[in-house]
């Protein structure tokens, strides 16, 4: 028992899917990095520039007979939402549907081959058409060679 779970679990371990999500995974993340980056140190930085902070984190919006609003990590998860949107699009989505419909493409173009037994079948279709001449196939089927139609 314990020897078929095992050869099991090494089966399932070593299936194509898991280790390709195995993969991906461990690339999201190093990916997850390089986006948050870009978006936090980059246009984070230039985003608090234009509002005259030293980070997002530091965005405030005072209120009169209150403190203030804090809304730089709002900002911040805005930007950052939004970059990963857009390079996840411009990278991965995009690309993919423009593949996806050109193998669309060239499925349609190219005509399916017929299957040995449709072939068959239609060989056997014209060959009784030829035969039976002008009265068409039904009529020859079940009726004795040389015999009159019904």
């Amino acid at each position: 028992m314990a020897k078929s779970t095992l050869h099991g679990f090494r089966d399932f371990v070593l299936r194509g899917n898991v280790v390709d999500l195995a993969v991906a995974v461990a690339i999201g993340a190093a990916f997850t990095a390089v986006v948050n980056a870009l978006a936090v140190d980059l246009f984070g930085s230039l985003v608090a520039a234009l509002v005259g902070a030293r980070d997002l984190s530091g965005v405030t919006i005072p209120l009169p007979g209150l403190d203030q609003l804090v809304v730089g990590p709002l900002l911040a998860a805005t930007v950052n939402f939004l970059i990963v949107a857009a390079v996840l699009y411009f990278l991965v989505v995009l690309p993919t549907n423009r593949l996806l419909e050109r193998r669309q493409a060239g499925e349609a173009a190219a005509p399916a081959a017929v299957p040995e037994d449709v072939a068959l079948l239609r060989e056997i279709r014209d060959l009784l058409r030829e035969r039976s001449g002008p009265t068409g196939p039904s009529e020859v089927i079940g009726r004795p060679e040389g015999s009159p139609p019904r």
